[in-house]
């Protein structure tokens, strides 16, 4: 029997996009996460998906997952954290522990997500969470492959229905100025990246920084979004400090609506740096959030 591929968050967002990508390359998939069983695949052939419920915190249930794999994928994503869960034990610990006993069972390729602009420096936990994850991986499997998306987007996304759903508004609050450029890459694209990595040899050891063909400010989307739905609204600068204050009140909520994490990534340019590896060098040509807005915004 062909060994899997497993991927580690094969029911998020670009878990599964990475999931139909592989699959549908004939590639046989073993999908582990907590609960694997949300995530349906009606356009794949039914043995084409193994599911295994597994939580990167759990030792022996990763060990079990990675047993007997070809390659191992780690998209697992925190953007938020609860009570039971934080940016350490998920992108640190857990990205740690997949990679070291992936490395043990004699995995032979594995892909890590971490996302563009990763500093240990970063006032952001989230961002330091996310660099340290990335040298504990590399620490453990040093030739595995680090694919740094930009912000996200494609079909039924959290980043384009957000601000979407923000269009809405009769005012329409701007972090800052609006002025944050952003270089969104579409979910099919990092699929892409992903089986690009499991089957060039070069990838190997490499990190790559994935970016769409367009570079845009915040408040171009926004305006971008509205032009689209075809709205007009008033777009209102809010300074950062405010928007630090209202995420400090809003922690204290059960589920607050903004985090103080969020902010920081917000201040910051999210661009594919000057001299990194790119799409282009996995031989794939990005598309661009305009041209693609139709297709995710029904």
């Amino acid at each position: 029997m062909q060994k899997p591929v497993v991927v580690f968050g094969g029911t998020g967002f670009l878990g599964r996009a990475v999931v139909a990508e592989l699959a549908a390359r004939g590639r046989s998939v073993r999908v582990a996460a907590r609960s694997p069983e949300t995530a349906a695949f009606p356009d794949l052939p039914g043995d084409s998906v193994e599911r295994c419920a597994v939580d990167v915190r759990d030792e022996d249930g990763v060990a079990a997952a990675v047993a007997g794999a070809a390659a191992v994928v780690n998209a697992v994503s925190l953007y938020v954290e609860s009570a039971d869960l934080d940016f350490d034990a998920i992108h640190v610990g857990g990205a740690e522990r997949v990679a070291r006993l992936a490395a043990a069972a004699d995995v032979g390729q594995l892909v890590h997500i971490s996302g563009i602009g990763v500093d240990t420096q970063s006032p952001s936990r989230y961002v330091r969470a996310r660099a340290l994850g990335e040298d504990a991986v590399r620490a453990a499997f040093p030739s595995a492959t680090a694919l740094r998306p930009s912000v996200i987007f494609g079909p039924d996304d959290h980043f384009l229905s957000a601000l979407d759903g923000i269009t809405r508004l009769p005012v329409i609050p701007l972090f800052g100025d609006g002025a944050t450029h952003l270089q969104p890459v579409h979910v099919e694209d990092v699929a892409l990246a992903v089986e690009a990595s499991l089957v060039q040899p070069e990838a190997a050891g490499c990190a790559f920084e994935l970016g769409g063909a367009e570079i845009l400010s915040y408040r171009d989307i926004l305006l971008t979004i509205l032009r689209h739905r075809r709205r007009r609204r008033l777009l209102l600068p809010v300074p950062f400090m405010v928007w630090r204050g209202i995420a400090r009140v809003s922690a204290r909520l059960g589920n607050p609506p903004i985090t103080e994490d969020q902010v920081v990534l917000m201040s910051a340019d999210n661009v594919v740096s000057d001299g990194a590896a790119t799409l282009t060098d996995l031989g794939i040509a990005p598309r661009g959030l305009r041209a693609q807005l139709p297709a995710c915004l029904l």
